[in-house]
């Protein structure tokens, strides 16, 4: 991919969700909801304090990452769904969690 957030920006790609409930029923993708995970692609390098100094962001590609069900704004880049958001737009890391359960 050749794209590159600016500042404090992020570029997400949405992990998939799960196709059955517990007990089983499949779930069709029109009733689907879209996850609130996703893995890091790309950072920005961070967005600049009051005395112009960067302040370099937390995140770092392959962070499995929980955010907000309407953060960021999605785009298609290379024929891939992404999102991109700044960085407050992020609840927090899932720590433990290997990125081997990013969508295929």
């Amino acid at each position: 991919m050749k794209f590159r957030p600016l500042h404090d920006r992020v570029v997400i790609r949405r992990l998939e969700g799960d196709d059955k409930t517990k007990g089983g029923i499949i779930i069709p993708d029109t009733v689907k909801e879209k996850p609130q995970e996703g893995e890091v692609i790309a950072v920005g390098p961070g967005a600049r304090d009051e005395s112009g100094k960067i302040v370099p962001l937390d995140l770092k590609a392959g962070d499995i990452v929980l955010f907000g069900k309407w953060s960021g704004t999605e785009v298609k880049v290379d024929g891939k769904d992404l999102l991109i958001m700044k960085e407050s737009d992020i609840m927090g890391v899932i720590e433990g969690r290997a990125a081997a359960k990013k969508a295929a």
